[in-house]
């Protein structure tokens, strides 16, 4: 959960701005410089959120929305279209995924988060759309919920279980998307002749966004399809930013391929203190592991996949000659532990494993044997059968571990093998490594990491935004679309404007139901689990 440091320290910070705000604005003397000095640099504050509106910036809006007319109006038609599917789009997937997630409640036998189209993974906004005055695209204290696709790094949840290293990422991706986002709507909105007065950020509790201001006028005198351009800039945007960031990922190695080379193995980048791969004979910075037992590692990739094969299938065993068995065992005490797997080791050696193996009558034996010794230079086996080389005879001996716990020989030369006892998650989550090779000693290791993160989260989150604010909800993109798409297409069909109104509200009001639902369950599966 959210450390108590943390959030005193925001909650103290925030009540430090509003009790400074209160005071010079009720101050006498410095009540109206104060407020001057506010409108001049376009600052507003009010309670846990912080605004900034400029006029700088309008020129270039001006100078990017009389850029190439007709190519602009191709491109903003395209957004249209993409925008009306979205909005479709999301419902469906809005629903499909209510349905998964009440299944899941009452079957009591969840599905992996990855099987789930979406997953909700923050709550408050980083851009929307509200005409409140004449502002476009800020919604200040309305949470909206972020979901993400398939192409999350992580499901995680801000104070839930998001590591703090990775606040950075996730802070400016959101940031990135929302400008993204709102650009396309003042972009949209000059292209179509709707005065543009300007752009701001906010920050609302910790939260960054962007917003544009828009002449409300222009924008309610305009035809319902250049609405339509308008309202749907936003999420197409999202959806090129996130199409960008994808290309840029599946094109990194090739990118960065004067820099870094791949295939060759997974680059430790990172391991933590408390790992258990942390020691004189564990793992360090720089390592390139090649293989995990007998499952060879080219990247980061294979170093995930080899470790879910090995927690999900039986321990493997070692081939071990009768010679070496016979001189490297030696008596021990067989007992069984609480989960009913065999100990034979009782003398307290951190070198010292219990193995278990058969003989010719099939009988099951044990023997506490030097790890190390037995496993260097053995070739991996499941059955005796299969250590049967060069009629010397030979015996698959076993592991014998507590349940979930697993042995596992991690090759990284030109070092000794790392060998480790444990769970084969542990390993994964203590252990960062990389793809990427550095072609030089000066270069990073560290760079290619980076630009993976971000453009994992600018997918996620600028996907989240795309699918998010197309959903037919009060306050979201999805209103505004609705509202024009009902104007362009049922005019003819219902010719009362109260009528139709009536009818957009009241997918407006089943759009906002499904959106809360989805918003609840989701964050009582990610937080109650």
């Amino acid at each position: 959960m959210i450390p108590v440091p943390v959030v005193v320290t925001v909650l103290g910070g925030w009540c430090a701005v509003y009790l400074a705000d209160t005071l010079l604005k009720s101050s006498n003397s410095l009540k109206a410089s104060y407020e001057d000095w506010l409108l001049t640099y376009g600052l507003s504050v009010s309670p846990f959120h912080l605004r900034w509106q400029t006029a700088l910036f309008n020129r270039q809006f001006y100078n990017w929305g009389r850029w190439k007319p007709k190519f602009l109006y191709l491109w903003f038609s395209v957004g249209m279209v993409f925008g009306i599917v979205a909005m479709f789009g999301s419902v469906i997937l809005l629903g499909k995924t209510l349905l998964q997630t009440l299944t899941q409640m009452l079957t009591e036998a969840p599905k992996a988060q990855n099987d789930r189209m979406l997953q909700v993974v923050v709550s408050v906004p980083s851009s929307g759309l509200c005409l409140r005055a004449n502002e476009f695209g800020f919604v200040p204290l309305v949470f909206l919920l972020c979901f993400v696709l398939l192409s999350c790094p992580h499901q995680q949840v801000p104070g839930v279980n998001l590591p703090i290293s990775q606040l950075t990422y996730f802070f400016s991706a959101i940031l990135i998307s929302g400008v993204i986002h709102e650009v396309g709507h003042g972009v949209a909105a000059i292209r179509e002749q709707v005065r543009f007065n300007g752009f701001g950020i906010f920050i609302f509790i910790v939260y960054p966004g962007a917003f544009v201001d828009l002449f409300t006028t222009h924008l309610q005198l305009i035809s319902p399809v250049q609405q339509l351009r308008i309202f749907c800039a936003g999420v197409w945007h999202n959806f090129v930013l996130g199409v960008a960031s994808f290309m840029v990922l599946f094109l990194l190695p090739a990118i960065l391929f004067p820099f870094y080379y791949t295939g060759v193995g997974a680059l430790v980048t990172e391991v933590a203190e408390d790992s258990p791969a942390n020691g004189p004979r564990g793992l360090f910075v720089g390592d390139l592991v090649t293989n995990l037992q007998d499952c060879p590692v080219y990247n980061v990739e294979d170093w995930n996949s080899c470790l879910g094969d090995i927690s999900e299938k039986s321990q493997v065993g070692y081939c071990v000659s009768a010679a070496t068995l016979q001189q490297l065992s030696f008596p021990a005490r067989v007992y069984r532990r609480l989960d009913g797997t065999v100990e034979c080791c009782s003398n307290n050696s951190l070198t010292d494993i219990c193995f278990s193996y058969s003989n010719k009558l099939d009988s099951q034996l044990y023997a506490c044997l030097p790890a190390r010794k037995v496993i260097e230079a053995s070739k991996v086996c499941r059955t005796n059968m299969d250590c049967h080389k060069d009629f010397v005879p030979s015996f698959c001996v076993t592991p014998s571990l507590e349940n979930q716990t697993r042995l596992i020989r991690v090759k990284h030369p030109p070092h000794i093998d790392m060998l480790y006892v444990g769970h084969p998650l542990h390993l994964q989550y203590t252990v960062s490594l990389s793809s990427f090779v550095p072609r030089q000693n000066f270069l990073s290791i560290d760079l290619p990491v980076v630009i993976e993160t971000f453009c994992k989260y600018l997918i996620s989150l600028s996907g989240a935004l795309a699918v998010i604010n197309a959903v037919p909800c009060f306050a979201l993109d999805g209103q505004w679309i609705l509202n024009s798409f009902l104007e362009a297409t049922l005019s003819s069909l219902i010719v009362e404007k109260q009528n139709r109104e009536l009818v957009g509200f009241l997918i407006l009001l089943a759009g906002s139901a499904l959106l809360a639902a989805n918003v609840a369950l989701g964050l009582w599966m990610v937080t109650a689990r």
